[in-house]
């Protein structure tokens, strides 16, 4: 198993930021089984103020890419994401039209001395 963390900020609107809660309490049926079908077994997001985290367990044949391509794909899902926009923005250091971007892990408790 893999555990990936992301980013991504929301629009620093109090209106928006409970739209979008509201729309993650209610996520499309099409939209949470693409998750499944591109390998995700675990995704949890937090937010603090307009910050989002994303913490994300795959399967050992998860590709980012097998699921951008997947998602292309999917009508369903593309239609998910252009109504996120709405309320996403990108995170500073982020490329043009980048939501989500992956984090790189620091520290571990974990790790060996």
């Amino acid at each position: 198993m893999n555990r990936y963390c992301l980013a991504l900020d929301l629009k620093d609107d109090a209106a928006l930021i409970a739209e979008y809660e509201e729309w993650h309490r209610n996520v499309w049926p099409e939209v949470r089984q693409s998750i499944l079908d591109a390998g995700i077994i675990g995704m949890d997001i937090y937010r603090f103020g307009n910050r989002l985290f994303m913490i994300m367990e795959t399967g050992n044949t998860f590709s980012f890419d097998k699921k951008a391509e997947m998602d292309r794909e999917n009508p369903k899902v593309q239609e998910w994401e252009q109504l996120m926009w709405k309320y996403q923005q990108g995170i500073p250091g982020a490329g043009r039209g980048e939501k989500w971007v992956l984090m790189q892990r620091i520290f571990s408790l974990q790790d060996k001395i």
